[in-house]
């Protein structure tokens, strides 16, 4: 019954917190008409609309289907071309219905590329048309089709009309040889499944032996081969008697062991091994060679993508050992007591331990601000629905907020605040334990996982008694995990949102007045020293960029004024025009003075 009450407790969870990023629009759901009508009329729909999208799940399963088609005829075929014995009995009707599974699946294959939505100018295109008029002109349209000639038809009806040519090998199944080349199907579902998977780099690294299997699985075919075709026994290179020496009487020759040998030999040569018969023919000597230059080049790639693969994987512990390497240093040239050391290092082997070695900033800061407040809301939604004062925020705050989240560790006997501390945080208990006590060391209380402290003392409400001061001394009893939240992240925040504070203030003086912590007498609005010159340096900063733009502005009208001058003076300079004359003297109307006698 409790596991059953977990569930249920898990589901609702889970469909409130669907319902609230659907609610605030920062959910992907955004429901398809296509849906509807699929599930109306399946058949009509996938006949008339149906569109597949690379980036879907049922894409990337059936690039897997058809992976193992490919594997398939990429190990089979040739081994049924050497090993005779593969080509007998019942082995024959169980290669039959294979191939037939495998043709059908090819031309599923054909019909669905014919149905691949591609993209254009950021939006999948699922004109029917259009689609298949892209994959018909495509090249990829022709290699599928060669891919599909069904060659191994006519190795069936000359088989039945004459017969084997060779004794020990069955040439006609090599004419399958056509379907590998849907090469490029596997190789999108190596791809989409590096980026899937939660282990990236192992999955590389069994591609890797996968793909040295692989080739000493060819190789081996053709070691058999060649025996076959110099003679089976006929020197000791060739796969012969001594081979069959350590089976039981009777018992001459088996396929199991033809094909273990063949794959030792090959698996000796390619790693430069060599502990190998000497070769006697040209051929063998051809083939030997060949294979030991393969072997050299094989051999170093391996190395280097192993080796490269292991930095990978080792990549993330070997920054976080640097990190704590510099600060045992640093400890050691200061002189730090080896207490105090101790207890760093086991902070360190602690965030290792729970994987923390890396920020979340660190790890995000790769994605746009849409798909960063998109995780970062799926992670710690159930983390903000605890906070009383955040419940019923718009959505764009609480996306602004989850990305300001900052997770701290404290160690045991840590203080996370004390009596008197100015509160410029709230924390958020994630993992751990922490325990409340008064000044005089007397415990109160203990917060464990999803306690929340400190989101009034980082509002500066009116009237509140406490102020903005710590009332109680908060202790972490071991390693604990909080999310940080600080006073000036969540006031920039709160600049975009005028609204959304004026209701948290409601909504702070609400949870004072229930606790008797609130000063009704007190002014609605007090605000303090440091928000006053906050507003002033913000009015003064708004008064340079107007000053300054007005200073451009004058220097680049004063500079187009004197151009405009200056060519006017070149122009009149240019054509002559003469300067006017200086004005006449006008008539004097005044009466001329008497002479003095």
């Amino acid at each position: 019954m409790g596991f059953l009450k977990k569930n249920k407790v898990a589901d609702q969870a889970t469909a409130e917190q669907t319902t609230f990023m659907n609610r605030h629009g920062m959910s992907g759901n955004q429901g398809n008409k296509d849906e509807e009508d699929f599930r109306g009329n399946r058949l009509s729909y996938l006949r008339n609309k149906w569109v597949c999208d690379k980036s879907s799940d049922f894409h990337y399963y059936w690039t897997g289907v058809m992976s193992f088609a490919f594997l398939y005829n990429l190990i089979v075929v040739i081994a049924r071309v050497v090993f005779s014995q593969l080509s007998d009995g019942y082995w024959r009707f169980a290669w039959l219905f294979t191939d037939i599974i495998c043709d059908i699946f090819y031309l599923v294959d054909m019909w669905i590329k014919s149905r691949t939505g591609f993209l254009e100018q950021g939006l999948l295109v699922r004109d029917l048309k259009k689609v298949r008029t892209a994959y018909m002109k495509s090249s990829q349209w022709k290699v599928d089709l060669v891919s599909m000639f069904p060659l191994d038809l006519l190795a069936a009806v000359v088989t039945h009309f004459t017969g084997r040519y060779f004794d020990h090998i069955d040439p006609f199944p090599m004419l399958r040889v056509t379907r590998l080349m849907r090469y490029n199907r596997f190789n999108q579902f190596v791809e989409r499944t590096e980026t899937r998977s939660p282990y990236p780099n192992a999955f590389r690294v069994s591609c890797v032996i996968w793909y040295i299997i692989i080739i000493i699985h060819w190789n081996a075919c053709f070691y058999f081969f060649i025996s076959v075709c110099i003679g089976l026994g006929s020197d000791g290179w060739v796969y012969g008697d001594k081979n069959k020496q350590s089976l039981p009487d009777g018992v001459n020759d088996t396929l199991v062991r033809r094909y273990i040998y063949s794959f030792y030999w090959s698996t000796l040569i390619l790693t430069t091994i060599g502990e190998v018969p000497g070769p006697v023919h040209n051929m063998e000597f051809l083939f030997v060679t060949c294979d030991l230059m393969c072997g050299v080049l094989i051999f170093a790639t391996i190395v280097g993508n192993v080796g490269s693969m292991i930095s990978n994987m080792g990549a993330a512990k070997t920054e976080f050992q640097n990190k704590m390497d510099a600060i045992k240093q640093y400890m050691e040239l200061r002189n730090v007591s080896k207490q105090l050391e101790l207890r760093v290092i086991k902070w360190f082997d602690y965030l290792w331990a729970n994987k923390q070695g890396l920020s979340d900033a660190e790890v995000l800061k790769i994605l746009p601000d849409k798909l960063q407040a998109e995780i970062a809301m799926h992670v710690h939604f159930e983390t903000l629905r605890k906070v009383r004062i955040f419940q019923d925020c718009e959505a764009g705050l609480l996306a602004e907020l989850v990305l300001k989240l900052q997770l701290q560790v404290f160690s045991p006997n840590d203080f996370v605040c004390k009596v008197g501390d100015i509160g410029r945080e709230m924390y958020i208990v994630k993992r751990g334990k922490l325990k409340i006590m008064k000044d005089d060391g007397t415990l109160l209380t203990y917060m464990s996982e999803g306690a929340v402290f400190g989101e009034l003392s980082i509002l500066n409400i009116p009237g509140s008694k406490n102020g903005n001061r710590r009332t109680a001394n908060i202790m972490s009893i071991g390693y604990t995990d909080l999310f940080v939240l600080s006073k000036n992240d969540l006031m920039n925040a709160l600049k975009e949102y005028p609204e959304a504070k004026n209701m948290l203030m409601k909504k702070g003086r609400e949870i004072l007045r229930r606790d008797n912590l609130l000063d009704e007498n007190a002014p609605e609005e007090q605000r303090s020293s440091e928000d006053m010159c906050e507003d002033l340096l913000s009015k003064v900063k708004n008064l340079q960029i107007k000053l300054a733009r007005l200073t451009a502005e004058y220097t680049s009208t004063t500079a187009k004024l004197r151009d405009r001058i200056t060519y006017l003076e070149r122009q009149l300079d240019r054509y002559g025009v003469p300067e006017p004359d200086p004005p006449e003297p006008q008539p004097s109307h005044e009466m001329p003075k008497k002479r003095p006698i």
